[in-house]
């Protein structure tokens, strides 16, 4: 049944109607943002639970519409579903969208982690051992995503980390395999939602920087499982420590990788480009990434800045968290889905 919705979309019947359930957060309304500027989607409803009833515009003056976030019912009326809800919230609605013919993008951490026991680890919550989706990471699986009519967005930090890192796991160079990474990212507050967290307010994080969960984020599983280790014991150590800084919004993942032998910062340019050829949102830069040269961008900044000759690495990757780490990846996944060119609407 959820083939023969995306056949009918794709056989240009209609402009796909579009829906946001968890409309009212940061990347919802990120979401909405592009969504209302996307020459071929139509945005239809724009679901809330908290902000049910009042005026989208009351919540975000910068949004462009008349809007009301209305109260979700479990409505199925739409052709395409963004759900950006707290981790947990989307378990039972996916199965239920995509069994109603639905194309389906879930933002959560819920469907990413293939073992229940990891994501019970990690989100403190039980999940069927079947509760997982296509892990849409448009650079490394886009051919899944296009096949697919329900799919799992990643977390920000995790595409961060993994773009920064896959082109040296997934396509190793030659003789010089990956014996360890240590890898230390920094967050704008806005990843971690929009909540009134005294720890998130503006007298605590002005003029301060902490790290927080080191070495048991969640994203450590999502990371290594993409990374195609999905034992999570990988042939490499690997070290993850986040952190938040007075940011409103970006990832700054700095990524210390041990290679078995000293490969020259050309060469692993070279492959790096080579790897991402095809791939239009992954940036391979000669100078120094900055969170300002990828802010409101679905853009990923990559620079290798250092290979020393014991074959230690340097590789900074940036993002804006909220649009490549969330909403843009979405669209740029929802593009894929519909058979569209995945810059549409994001460029």
């Amino acid at each position: 049944m959820g083939m023969q919705c995306h056949k009918k979309i794709m056989r240009g019947y209609k402009k796909p109607t579009v829906s946001i359930i968890g409309a009212s957060g940061y990347s919802g309304a990120e979401l909405t943002k592009i969504l209302l500027s996307h020459p071929s989607v139509k945005l239809e409803k724009l679901y809330a639970h908290t902000q049910a009833g009042k005026k989208v515009q009351d919540i975000y003056p910068s949004l462009d519409t008349d809007a009301v976030f209305e109260p979700y019912n479990g409505e199925t009326d739409t052709d395409i579903y963004f759900l950006a809800l707290p981790h947990g919230e989307a378990l039972s609605l996916v199965p239920q969208l995509a069994e109603a013919g639905k194309l389906v993008i879930d933002l959560s951490g819920d469907f990413r982690l293939k073992s229940p026991k990891e994501h019970s680890k990690y989100y403190k919550k039980d999940k069927d051992p079947d509760a997982v989706l296509p892990y849409a990471l448009p650079e490394l699986f886009h051919d899944e995503i296009k096949q697919a009519k329900a799919v799992s967005n990643p977390g920000c930090y995790a595409t961060s980390i993994i773009l920064g890192i896959a082109p040296l796991v997934k396509k190793p160079l030659k003789n010089a395999s990956v014996k360890s990474v240590n890898c230390s990212a920094i967050s704008g507050i806005s990843g971690a939602g929009r909540s009134g967290k005294v720890e998130l307010s503006f007298s605590e994080m002005s003029g301060n920087i902490r790290a927080y969960k080191a070495g048991k984020h969640q994203h450590t599983p999502e990371i290594l499982q993409a990374l195609d280790t999905d034992t999570f014991t990988p042939s490499f150590s690997f070290m993850f420590t986040p952190m938040i800084a007075p940011l409103v919004r970006g990832i700054y993942t700095v990524l210390n990788i041990q290679l078995e032998k000293h490969i020259p910062v050309s060469q692993i340019e070279g492959h790096f480009t080579d790897f991402y050829r095809s791939a239009p949102f992954a940036r391979i830069r000669k100078s120094m990434p900055e969170i300002q040269h990828v802010a409101y961008t679905n853009f990923c900044d990559i620079h290798i800045a250092e290979s020393a000759e014991n074959g230690s690495t340097v590789i900074i990757s940036a993002i804006d968290n909220l649009i490549k780490g969330a909403a843009g990846q979405a669209v740029q996944n929802m593009n894929i889905m519909l058979g569209y060119d995945e810059t549409h609407g994001l460029l």
